[in-house]
């Protein structure tokens, strides 16, 4: 079943053109990470889909009663405000104890209902904000970023519990990640962005290419990695992402 689908998508902000011509879509069930260098439109992307912003051209189309759950890069919250994990997800209306109880186990946390929010590290802090996205028992999960700051164990134990989570819920999944662990292990299908789609593909099929591993350097086993992207213009949308125009665009991205 498709649940969101992007028809000749463009999004200008400020009066720069961000993305254009954007057509993807997403399946109940699989999960789906957009790569990109910054600035490519990513973020924006995901605020289109889920409805925070406006498309400047094209379309955004939502199956009928599409619940989506969402989990922002970061979240900030007064360290000296008493709230806890209970009163947080109660924000902004209250949802019922069972509902509650299932979310934080569904995300890993069954026992720090009652802990401070100022108190979590940084992985609970994430879990906290998964469990508040599955609240609303949402057919389509989007994470931008999700494992921010994150080390590398946290971010490989918070995508497993994504995976759990797909698998318990039959959701679709759709992230932004530059980690090269999970576009490999965690990805049904991986979309190159730079204002455009670049390629797009599975993963098995998309590593192959010279420029996929451009995107995530040459050394990323836990290291800063060099985040090059090089694709050209010429939009043949296969699997093979045979592109060679270049697009160099330093970024250190932490695994």
């Amino acid at each position: 079943m498709r649940l969101i689908e992007t028809r000749d998508l463009s999004m200008r902000l400020g009066g720069d053109m961000v993305l254009e011509g954007v057509n993807l879509s997403i399946e109940r069930g699989e999960i789906v990470t957009i790569v990109g260098p910054n600035g490519s439109g990513k973020s924006t992307l995901l605020r289109a889909i889920i409805g925070a912003l406006a498309p400047s051209g094209g379309a955004v189309i939502r199956a009928p009663g599409l619940r989506i759950g969402y989990v922002p890069q970061k979240l900030h919250i007064d360290p000296t405000l008493p709230l806890t994990v209970t009163r947080f997800l109660g924000l902004p209306r209250r949802h019922p104890a069972e509902d509650l109880r299932a979310a934080l186990e569904q995300a890993g946390l069954p026992d720090l209902r009652d802990h401070q929010m100022a108190d979590l590290s940084g992985g609970q802090f994430q879990r906290v904000l998964l469990a508040r996205a599955l609240m609303e028992k949402p057919d389509l999960l989007i994470l931008d970023e999700a494992t921010q700051g994150l080390d590398q164990p946290g971010s490989a134990a918070f995508y497993r519990r994504i995976e759990e989570v797909r698998q318990s819920l039959g959701c679709a999944v759709l992230m932004v990640s530059h980690e090269l662990h999970v576009v490999m292990s965690a990805s049904d299908r991986v979309i190159c962005l730079n204002g455009h789609i670049c390629c797009e593909g599975r993963p098995e099929v998309v590593a192959q290419a010279e420029e996929y591993r451009a995107i995530f350097g040459r050394g990323t086993q836990g290291a800063l990695a060099l985040y090059r992207h090089e694709h050209n213009h010429d939009h043949d949308h296969s699997a093979d992402c045979t592109h060679d125009h270049d697009h160099d665009h330093p970024h250190e991205a932490a695994e």
